[in-house]
């Protein structure tokens, strides 16, 4: 889950990379490189740590040259260290990889056995060997490149230059990100559009097996059986702008408060307001005949998932099975020909999601993949798409994107309880009409972000904290604690608030901040029970409530208040002061928030 960033043309390189590398720092902050043609040679600088670290070793070691490829790290095979930093060199040969090769430890010692010496702990550096020995053998770069990559077992998407071929750029790729641009300066490679996107929004998308080679105003690609392919480029229309700060302190926080766009970039144009119903052309479903559902997802994505369950189920009346994607296809699943799996993944190439979504197809079933980036992996390789319009989201932790795969899993409940005849009209118009209000409550609850600032001081010095929640808001619980977690390295933990006697309860004592999800529905009663257990044993209550509760702040210590909206939307409003109190917690802390330690934002790997 490491970053790439490749360029060749008429401008010189060096800044080129490092502004994409400082983009997708979220995939990786280890280390970090960049190799540039300088002088008819390839010149390497490399350093442990962020991209600052970088920029200032590359003042001290002035590089310059139009063709360079560059690396941001999230260390997998040795530690993270400036050796261990990509691009790795070997004689001509010059290469960054993100990915892992499985097999690298047999080549490895096959190589070692013949004399090549290593300078590294990681796996990448075997392909630099690989592709440098095949050139000694007389063969074209592209034949080198297949041929080396033959031999690997793994993922791979890696870039490389070749010393005795100035001005020019090898890529290839095997389920691992990589996105081709082409410019009027130039022609550009990267693990994710943001980087290029200044560059150029005329997009090329790879696929599997592809060899390409970049010149200045050419991208040519070779197919996995040898033959020149043509891959049509897509115009993206994303606006550089977007992955900007514009002025918050964090990306995170910013992504807070872009969700009441992103969730209305989602549902716009699929919703019709005349007659109370979904579009969903994309889904050429026969919604009728479909046996079961199952949502996979990982992480963040699969609490989103766990609220798709809630509304596919009432609104749809489909039995659905939610699976963390990691445990998807070890289980020997059950699911079969008729039925359906929908992959929910924001970035479209979450290695255990991908490989649950090849599970399903291999056993006869269809796969719909909701995700934030067009043509990536997962969609790719799916039936049908649903896409969610968050824009890029930068921070490491997921904020936008998650109320988008809501608003996106709430549609496809819509559209399929329309086709099946399970809603009565009146309770669908009465549902699209809370829908299209929602953007205007939830921008509501941010403009009040500073109360969760003044929350989030009192409980500074917390070691822990407890999140229960019932109904179609427990997932809001568990990514509250996740959120926690995640940014502020808070211990925390969420509940079903209905296992609070089942265990959880043993947790409470004096001065634990508890935080509940209480608003007004027909669990309320239930959840004030629980609040009540938690008061008598010394806990300390911030509770997320109904705007117009008179009830709640008898019992509670602190109060952030929601406006009213349906039952089945609450997860869009509940889940906003649960990002927030992480994120001042953090600031209070002074973590780092938008790149929290150990984390990166796509896991490409198992």
């Amino acid at each position: 889950m490491c970053g790439i960033v490749a360029c060749v043309g008429r401008e010189d390189s060096l800044e080129i990379i490092l502004d994409g590398l400082k983009k997708l720092e979220y995939r990786g902050y280890d280390s970090a490189g960049v190799a540039i043609f300088s002088d008819d040679k390839v010149k390497v600088v490399k350093t442990r740590g962020k991209i600052a670290n970088l920029r200032k070793k590359v003042a001290e070691q002035p590089l310059s040259g139009n063709c360079g490829i560059g690396h941001t790290r999230w260390a997998t095979h040795g530690s993270p260290s400036t050796l261990n930093a990509h691009p790795h060199q070997y004689e001509q040969v010059t290469i960054v990889h993100n990915g892992i090769i499985e097999n690298y430890a047999k080549i490895k010692a096959n190589l070692e056995e013949q004399g090549n010496k290593f300078v590294s702990e990681t796996d990448s550096e075997i392909l630099a060997h690989l592709v440098q020995a095949n050139l000694l053998q007389g063969k074209t770069p592209v034949q080198s490149l297949q041929n080396s990559l033959a031999l690997l077992e793994g993922t791979w998407a890696v870039a490389l230059l070749i010393e005795e071929q100035p001005h020019k750029i090898w890529c290839a790729l095997n389920q691992s990100p990589l996105v081709l641009g082409k410019g009027r300066n130039g022609t550009y490679a990267s693990s994710d559009l943001t980087a290029v996107l200044p560059y150029t929004r005329e997009m090329i998308f790879p696929e599997d097996g592809d060899i390409c080679e970049l010149s200045s105003d050419s991208i040519k690609i070779i197919d996995k059986d040898g033959n020149q392919a043509e891959r049509a480029p897509q115009i993206i229309d994303w606006n550089p702008v977007v992955a900007e700060k514009a002025g918050f302190k964090h990306f995170m926080l910013k992504e807070i408060h872009e969700q009441p766009r992103s969730v209305t970039d989602t549902f716009r144009g699929k919703i019709d307001r005349e007659n109370f119903t979904v579009k969903l052309p994309e889904l050429d479903l026969d919604f009728s005949s479909i046996g079961n559902i199952y949502l996979v997802a990982c992480g963040t994505s699969y609490y989103a998932a766990l609220i798709g369950k809630f509304l596919i189920e009432r609104l749809a009346r489909i039995p659905v099975y939610t699976d963390i994607g990691s445990e998807f296809r070890y289980r020997q699943p059950l699911i079969k020909q008729g039925d359906l799996l929908v992959s929910i993944s924001q970035s479209g190439e979450t290695a255990d999601t991908l490989a649950a979504v090849k599970e399903a197809q291999k056993r006869g079933a269809k796969a719909v993949s909701i995700s934030n980036v067009l043509n990536s992996q997962i969609p790719r390789i799916s039936q049908f798409q649903l896409y969610t319009h968050a824009g890029p989201e930068i921070g490491v932790a997921s904020t936008k994107a998650f109320t988008a795969q809501i608003t996106a899993l709430l549609l496809f409940a819509l559209k399929l309880a329309q086709n099946r005849g399970t809603l009565q009209r009146k309770f669908r118009e009465e549902l699209i009409q809370e829908i299209l209000a929602l953007p205007s409550l939830m921008h509501q609850v941010v403009s009040h972000a500073s109360h969760l600032n003044v929350i989030a001081r009192r409980y500074g010095n917390a070691r822990d904290f407890l999140y229960i929640g019932r109904g179609i808001n427990y997932p809001i619980a568990l990514e509250g604690a996740l959120k926690m977690k995640e940014i502020s390295y808070i211990h925390a933990e969420g509940y079903p608030a209905g296992e609070m006697k089942h265990g959880p309860i043993a947790l409470i004592e004096d001065g634990l901040p508890t935080v509940v999800i209480a608003t007004k529905n027909d669990l309320y009663e239930k959840i004030v029970s629980n609040l009540v257990e938690v008061k008598s044993r010394g806990g300390q209550i911030i509770a997320i409530a109904s705007q117009g509760d008179d009830q709640i702040g008898e019992i509670a210590n602190d109060l952030f208040l929601l406006p009213p909206t349906h039952y089945l939307l609450e997860p869009l409003l509940t889940v906003l002061p649960m990002q927030l109190l992480a994120y001042y917690m953090a600031v209070h802390k002074g973590t780092d928030v938008d790149q929290p330690r150990n984390l990166a934002k796509s896991v490409t790997v198992e």
